[in-house]
C-alpha cells in the first residue's frame, strides 16, 4: 500500500479515544459508543460538534436541523429526564455526561428523519408523550 494514500486525521483519532473515556465515564456500552462514533464519522457537522464539545466541555450548537439545536434537544431530554425521575428539576445524580452523548446521538437521528423529533420537541413533555 502506498502511504500516501492513507489519510491520517489525528481529531479524529483523539476524538474516538476521548468518546470511549466519556463513554465509559457515562455508563455508556460499548455498542452504543460505537454506534455513536458511526454516526459522527458520517457526519462532518456532527463531528465538528463533537471536537467541540471535547475541547471545551460545552455545546457550539452552531447546527441546526429544522431549526433546532443540540442545546434544544439537551434541554429536551433533560426535561424528559426530570419528568421520568419526577424531580421536577436537576438533580445531582442526573449523569449529565451521558445526557450529552445521548444529545448527539438524538441529533443524528433527527438529521436522517427530522418529523418526529421535531413533533416531539413541539409537543413539550408530558406524562402521555414519554
Amino acid at each position: 500500500m502506498d502511504m500516501n494514500t492513507i489519510i491520517y486525521d489525528a481529531r479524529r483519532i483523539k476524538a474516538y479515544g476521548r468518546l470511549q473515556e466519556l463513554g465509559s465515564y457515562a455508563g455508556k456500552d460499548s455498542l452504543f459508543v460505537e454506534a455513536l462514533w458511526k454516526e459522527l464519522l458520517s457526519d462532518g457537522e456532527l463531528m465538528k460538534e463533537f471536537i467541540y464539545y471535547l475541547d471545551h466541555h460545552c455545546l457550539l450548537d452552531s447546527m441546526r436541523c429544522e431549526g433546532y439545536g443540540l442545546t434544544d434537544l439537551y434541554v429536551w431530554l433533560l426535561g424528559q429526564y426530570n419528568l421520568m425521575q419526577d424531580y421536577g428539576k436537576n438533580m445531582p445524580d442526573c449523569n449529565k455526561e451521558a445526557m450529552v452523548l445521548d444529545t448527539f446521538y438524538e441529533m443524528a437521528g433527527m438529521k436522517r428523519n427530522p418529523a418526529p423529533y421535531v413533533k416531539r420537541l413541539q409537543e413539550g413533555p408530558g406524562m402521555d408523550r414519554m
